[in-house]
């Protein structure tokens, strides 16, 4: 088990170059993943399960000692990414299937590696796992109106469809995970540290799945596309922070808010993308997967350096008396 361990902890660390590495190799051959699109909601409902077995009833505190904080996270989270989706992705005349993709980043849920993140930064980790929790089990809801208002008229979209795709990919694997949490607390302790290694081995198969589907979007578009995620993840983060400040939260939970906010569940997106639009829609959600590992773990670092503290000290030494 401590040999099992090292490895996840190992591929947790170096998660971004193994995604990386695997885009890489579907673009080289996309020939070999052919099939596999299929498997994309099987994958995102394995990591989804894996999500729900880490969950707690206490992870859910928070929304009664601070409803305001997790209230301004969550809303925030459905709005700036959306509407940044919708608008970087216009702005670069991106086509509409790309345009797709970029909105159905936007309103997917927080990343379940957003956690670790705040963690690592310094920041609210209990109200990181609340606004993830939350507006996880928001998405069925959330996610197909905020696509259907933003994308239908460009392409046909039917949010019933999306609402059975997101309970079936996302709520029901997490509810069954919390459960099994429950019954079972003992066993899923003992396999809990082997579930990051699931998480990569999945998200690596999306990413593979979608490039080598989109092999031929991804040669033309490929450096557009990329500017527009970058854009999209940077923007995100910085009005979450934004928000955060303008609101008057402490410096921790701006730091939460601000992750929250700029990463998404990628690979949500690139399974709705994939099974309702094409391969090529899931594109946005492939580099996504990849950067926002990068930016997340960059900020993480940069402010893992500052104690929160410090961070609010300066910060008020800034603001005119």
């Amino acid at each position: 088990m401590n040999t099992v361990r090292q490895i996840s902890a190992f591929v947790g660390r170096w998660f971004a170059l193994i995604v990386l590495v695997a885009g890489a190799i579907a673009l080289a051959t996309p020939s070999t993943f052919d099939g596999w699109a299929a498997q994309v909601p099987l994958l995102l409902q394995i990591i989804m399960l894996g999500m729900g077995m880490t969950l707690q009833p206490s992870d859910f505190a928070i929304i009664a000692r601070r409803p305001w904080a997790l209230l301004l996270g969550v809303a925030a989270q459905y709005t700036l990414m959306p509407l940044l989706g919708w608008s970087i992705a216009h702005l670069l005349g991106l086509s509409a299937v790309l345009t797709a993709g970029m909105i159905l980043v936007g309103c997917a849920p927080g990343g379940t590696a957003s956690n670790v993140m705040v963690f690592l930064a310094r920041g609210d980790t209990a109200l990181s796992v609340a606004m993830t929790s939350v507006s996880t089990l928001l998405a069925p809801v959330m996610t197909p109106l905020l696509v259907l208002l933003l994308i239908g008229e460009d392409l046909p979209v039917s949010a019933s469809d999306l609402f059975v795709s997101i309970v079936e990919i996302v709520l029901v694997p997490v509810l069954l995970g919390l459960v099994l949490r429950l019954l079972l607390p003992r066993l899923i302790e003992r396999v809990i540290d082997v579930l990051p290694l699931i998480s990569v081995a999945g998200i690596t198969g999306v990413v593979l799945a979608v490039v080598a589907g989109s092999s031929s979007t991804l040669l033309s578009v490929g450096l557009l596309v990329v500017l527009a995620v970058v854009l999209h993840n940077v923007a995100g983060l910085a009005l979450g922070y934004a928000v955060g400040r303008l609101c008057g939260m402490p410096v921790s939970s701006r730091r939460a808010i601000s992750i929250e906010v700029g990463m998404q569940n990628s690979g949500l997106a690139a399974a709705l993308a994939t099974v309702h639009f094409s391969p090529a829609a899931a594109l946005p959600a492939a580099i996504f997967s990849v950067w926002h590992n990068v930016s997340g773990s960059v900020l993480a670092s940069y402010w893992s350096r500052r104690p929160v503290e410090d961070a609010a000290s300066r910060e008020a030494d800034l603001t005119p008396q």
